[in-house]
């Protein structure tokens, strides 16, 4: 399961209507080999599913991710930040052994 903070929900839904997405599409999360630490988050609207992709729900968003990325995600929150340490979305994984100053990248 992956969780969506109130704040990373309003974000999205914010995000979807200014960027001209449909309320079909909805967020894909994926881990892919890169950044600082070996691994790194990428976040995108998608409004179609794989055969291989896990569909999980939480506060009415939908997040698609593929099964290869799901053993690193389990248990992730989605949140957003707008403070002055930084503003964007951010994943609080309780599978990173290490995370990067920026928080981008992580390792397992």
């Amino acid at each position: 399961m992956i969780n969506v903070t109130d704040k990373a929900k309003s974000r999205i839904e914010e995000l979807r209507q200014t960027e001209g997405y449909s309320p079909e599409h909805n967020i894909r999360v994926s881990v892919k080999g890169g950044g600082c630490s070996g691994l790194m988050y990428d976040l995108h609207f998608d409004n179609t599913t794989k055969e291989t992709d896990e569909v999980f729900e939480d506060k009415g968003v939908k997040i698609f991710v593929d099964k290869k990325s799901l053993l690193y995600l389990l248990g992730t929150t989605l949140d957003f930040s707008d403070g002055l340490n930084g503003k964007g979305f951010q994943f609080v994984n309780p599978n990173a052994t290490r995370t990067c100053g920026c928080g981008e990248s992580f390792a397992i």
